[in-house]
């Protein structure tokens, strides 16, 4: 377990780097053994790129150092319920082991994938699942960002736009 918080906070620490930089507060890390091989946080926005997620980039960056598109035996740490297309890209690399912080209701992908599964759905690649490590941690740091974009919006909404203004986070 303490392995798991070491991680995390790891995470945690990418999705501040996140959150500076006006992005989703999302981090992950890719473990391979005891060692670190690669990492990412949301940077669609910067990047312009709907596929730049955390999870995503983390795969991304270890498969780069590692030489190889898959990484057996790894362990993808990140700091929200994966959707499904960082599950869908953790299976394909053949992640072992997936441990998030906060449970994403809204677009997470494990219960949706029990869903699949259950209509007949198989994959040729199974995964553990662990959540709620500093679940709170992640949480709050979500939180916090959505209501720092919400009362920006309101103050932008109460006073004149210039023509062509979309926010960064739309």
């Amino acid at each position: 377990m303490q392995e798991q918080v070491r991680f995390m906070h790891m995470a945690l620490e990418l999705a501040g780097r996140a959150r500076r930089a006006g992005e989703v507060p999302v981090g992950a890390v890719l473990v391979l053994g005891d060692a670190v091989v690669g990492q990412g946080h949301n940077a669609s926005s910067a990047r312009n790129d709907p596929t730049a997620h955390a999870e995503v980039l983390a795969l991304r960056d270890a498969c780069q150092r590692i030489g190889n598109y898959r990484v057996p035996g790894a362990t993808l740490y990140c700091t929200v319920e994966p959707c499904l297309m960082c599950l869908g890209a953790a299976l394909h690399a053949r992640v072992a082991r997936i441990v998030y912080g906060a449970p994403d209701l809204k677009v997470g992908a494990f219960g949706r994938l029990d869903a699949l599964r259950a209509l007949g759905a198989d994959f040729n690649h199974r995964l553990e699942a662990v959540g709620g490590v500093e679940a709170d941690a992640a949480a709050a740091l979500l939180l916090d960002f959505f209501k720092e974009r919400r009362a920006l919006a309101t103050v932008s909404r109460s006073g004149p736009r210039q023509s062509g203004e979309v926010p960064k986070w739309s």
